[in-house]
């Protein structure tokens, strides 16, 4: 059996990565797909107006953190067909960013302060997940889009029912985590010890807590 080629890191490479977080971080989302059919905005009281707006800001702030893991992880995954999977995946991710950070603008609000730590932190379990193996980093796609999926359910019923414009657009997300993960698992993603899966739930408990408000 053919042993798995080792990444390897250049300068284009660490470059390349670099931009990817300036873009991510400080750049306007633009995205590749058009957004959902969206209903037109519906006026909302100021109480439900800042709830959206600190839902769709906790999920602006998971889509940087999924840029971060999927550009950490191709930046050291040894197969070319894996390496092109994360980038597919990343930029489907970046249309969900473009979404929610559109729809925080039309609430009259602004992205988490913190997205510089959600990306570091990201990138860094992306790119440490990679250099072992291919199967592990793919668990890692696999089991935080099953959270993710979870997630978005979740705020999907803490929605006001006249929100539909935010409600189409969590819908779309979630359509789409869902086959990132089925498509990670058809690729041999490693299924990841509990003490892993419970670290992951507890960061992202944090991380939602957080950008809930900052």
């Amino acid at each position: 059996m053919e042993r798995p080629q080792a990444p390897i890191l250049s300068v284009d490479s660490l470059l390349q990565a670099a931009d990817n977080a300036l873009r991510a971080l400080f750049a306007p989302a633009v995205a590749q797909r058009e957004a959902p059919d969206l209903p037109d905005p519906t006026p909302l009281g100021e109480s439900d107006r800042r709830h959206v707006a600190g839902l769709m800001r906790v999920n602006h702030a998971g889509e940087i953190a999924a840029q971060a893991l999927y550009h950490g992880q191709a930046l050291l995954a040894r197969s070319p067909a894996t390496r092109e999977f994360l980038l597919r995946a990343a930029a489907e991710e970046g249309d969900h960013l473009a979404w929610c950070e559109r729809r925080l603008m039309e609430l009259g609000e602004r992205t988490s302060l913190l997205n510089p730590l959600w990306y570091a932190g990201s990138f860094a379990i992306g790119a440490g997940a990679a250099a072992l193996s291919d199967r592990l980093s793919l668990g890692f796609v696999a089991e935080t889009e099953r959270q993710v999926e979870g997630h978005l359910a979740e705020h999907l019923d803490r929605l006001p029912a006249a929100d539909l414009r935010s409600r189409r657009i969590l819908e779309t997300m979630q359509r789409d985590e869902v086959a990132h993960a089925h498509a990670a698992r058809s690729r041999g993603a490693s299924e990841l010890p509990p003490l892993v899966r419970i670290g992951m739930k507890m960061t992202s408990q944090l991380m939602t807590r957080l950008a809930y408000w900052i």
